[in-house]
């Protein structure tokens, strides 16, 4: 077996930790060893479901998405408390607590961290995740993403990144881990080896990076090495291809795409040795197409652990998973000496943070009163600084801001998105808005008619109905779409949602996620970004387009997307 140095960086290790890993490695049967592999998504608290597949299969680690505080102590403390080996839990914590948990404060995207120049604000984020995940049994966050959101097409990453300029995307992840080690936290810096290249989504095919040795060394290698030797403590792999380095480390290297998940080239070769990465290496989640594209599932599972990762995260269906490790393990696809590395490692992350201690003083389960010990107050007054700090008015070049509500009283409005969020958005928007005199009229859908004379509405009597125009922008980036576009209905020539009406009604667009909506509306004359739709956000922008409070958000990407045009 490899040497594994579990005194250096990042673990740090003393002797007592070592036996601990080392006896509880010695005692483990096969079958519990292969089970430390796996890292699963929670489908449900239900007892036995969690006694029957989670704890008799013996995973690692488990996650589970958004749910209520109470329901996640309780299931939680059942895990930590009848398993043998302390399990790592983990959850999304990329935008603050309300990745784990639905009262969790929401403190905002990274973007919008981003947005506000200040890298303490990233400290803000992880302290914020972290405590609350903390607080009901959660520790070990998915975050910080450190990709750089390079091509204003890619629909994946986008607000999830720090941006686009790299200096800030390692500062903020230097400030994100600072805070999570306070909390007694790990993070896993994602996605190597880096998301935001090409305009496509790994949930759904491989993704490339297709940047040159040399340029990837200036940009994600620093980030990566950076973020390696200030105690990263695991990184999770995407299934990204990175062809330069791969030929590099492998002049016979297929000519095909393999993700980084499957490449021992730049597990082994750059991750490790290269980049000195002496932690756990967890693969993103191993149902996406940029997993599965590459290579027969059957191979896949056990091959990934063989080229250099430890833990597998997410499954098609675990007991099959476990069937393909246990017999990869049995024809050689995986050896005994990787799996006794990646068990090594894996051990070894859960001594960092203390779960074998904390097991065996019989307080690893959280307890109900964790919440109440945080300072939620000083939360959210941090989260409405963010707030303030980030918004961002990208251009208005027909000087309608500040808006009167006696001057644009009738407010013709949109909402553009197709999303859980938007009847929360447009709700506290349309409220908020009323509360200030305006009257809030909401788009609605052309349906025609076509067998009877139809009406179209003239200009002048859309003149006549409306002062004042706004779109608000909702279109999240999520999983398992190719694009991140406004799309726009209609029946007849521009339709009624178009904004065809520039100029003849005032007309604002405010975009709460995505910030490149300018490429399908550069017409618009006055654009605003916000990065994040949480209530707090839409109280703040609102209070700067009354004129409130100033604009002092800095674009951290190219809102006009390289033309010129769009600035008009």
């Amino acid at each position: 077996m490899a040497n594994i140095d579990l005194k250096a960086r990042p673990f740090y290790l003393s002797d007592e930790d070592i036996k601990w890993v080392e006896d509880t490695k010695n005692n483990m049967t096969q079958e519990e060893k292969i089970g430390q592999l796996f890292f699963p998504l929670g489908v449900t608290t239900d007892e036995g479901y969690l006694r029957h597949v989670i704890l008799n299969n013996h995973v690692g680690g488990l996650m589970f998405r958004t749910g209520k505080a109470k329901e996640l102590v309780d299931t939680y403390r059942y895990l930590q408390n009848n398993t043998k080996i302390p399990m790592l839990t983990a959850a999304n914590l990329e935008a603050g607590g309300d990745g784990i948990i639905e009262e969790g404060t929401a403190f905002g995207k990274q973007m919008q961290i981003a947005a506000t120049k200040d890298p303490k604000q990233a400290y803000r984020l992880g302290k914020i995740s972290c405590s609350e995940a903390q607080a009901v049994g959660c520790n070990y966050a998915f975050a910080p993403v450190v990709d750089i959101d390079l091509n204003y097409h890619n629909p994946i990453t986008n607000v999830r990144t720090y941006g686009s300029d790299p200096e800030m995307v390692k500062q903020c992840g230097l400030e994100y881990m600072k805070a999570a080690k306070e909390c007694g936290s790990i993070v896993s810096i994602k996605h190597f080896p880096g998301d935001g290249v090409d305009e496509v989504d790994q949930h759904i095919l491989i993704s490339v990076n297709s940047m040159s040795c040399d340029d990837w060394d200036r940009t994600y290698g620093d980030i990566y090495k950076t973020l390696i030797d200030n105690d990263a403590p695991t990184v999770m792999v995407g299934h990204i291809a990175l062809p330069s380095y791969q030929h590099k480390l492998n002049p016979n290297h297929p000519k095909k795409l393999v993700p980084a998940t499957q490449s021992k080239e730049l597990l082994q070769g750059l991750l490790r040795e290269k980049l000195g990465f002496n932690g756990m290496i967890i693969t993103d989640a191993s149902p996406m197409v940029g997993f599965l594209a590459a290579m027969d599932r059957r191979q896949a599972v056990p091959y990934c652990i063989e080229a250099g990762c430890d833990m597998l995260l997410f499954n098609k269906d675990l007991d099959e998973d476990i069937m393909y490790m246990t017999e990869g393990l049995k024809s050689g696809i995986l050896s005994e000496e990787r799996l006794d590395e990646a068990v090594t490692r894996i051990l070894a992350t859960k001594a960092m943070i203390g779960l074998h201690k904390k097991q065996a003083e019989g307080t690893l389960a959280p307890s109900d009163d964790g919440l109440s010990k945080l300072d939620r107050d000083l939360f959210k007054e941090w989260a409405k600084d963010c707030a303030d700090k980030a918004v961002t008015l990208v251009k208005d070049t027909q000087n309608l801001l500040p808006l009167d509500s006696k001057k644009h009283k009738r407010v013709l409005y949109e909402l553009m998105g197709g999303f859980k969020s938007d009847a929360r958005v447009e709700a506290k928007f349309v409220s908020e808005m009323e509360k200030l005199g305006f009257e809030m009229i909401p788009y609605e859908k052309e349906v025609y008619d076509w067998s009877k004379p139809v009406h179209f509405e003239t200009v002048e009597e859309f003149r006549s109905k409306y002062d004042l125009v706004i779109y608000i922008g909702n279109i999240e980036n999520a999983s398992n779409q190719t694009t991140a576009r406004l799309n726009w209905h209609t029946e007849f020539g521009a339709g009624n949602n178009i904004p065809w009406f520039v100029e003849v009604v005032p007309t604002l667009f405010i975009s709460l996620a995505n910030p490149y909506h300018l490429l399908d509306v550069p017409m618009i004359k006055t654009y605003i970004n916000c990065y994040s739709n949480h209530d707090v956000m839409i109280e703040t922008v609102i209070d700067k387009i009354m004129g409130k409070s100033e604009f002092k958000g800095k674009s951290p990407i190219d809102p006009f997307c390289g033309k010129d045009y769009l600035s008009y």
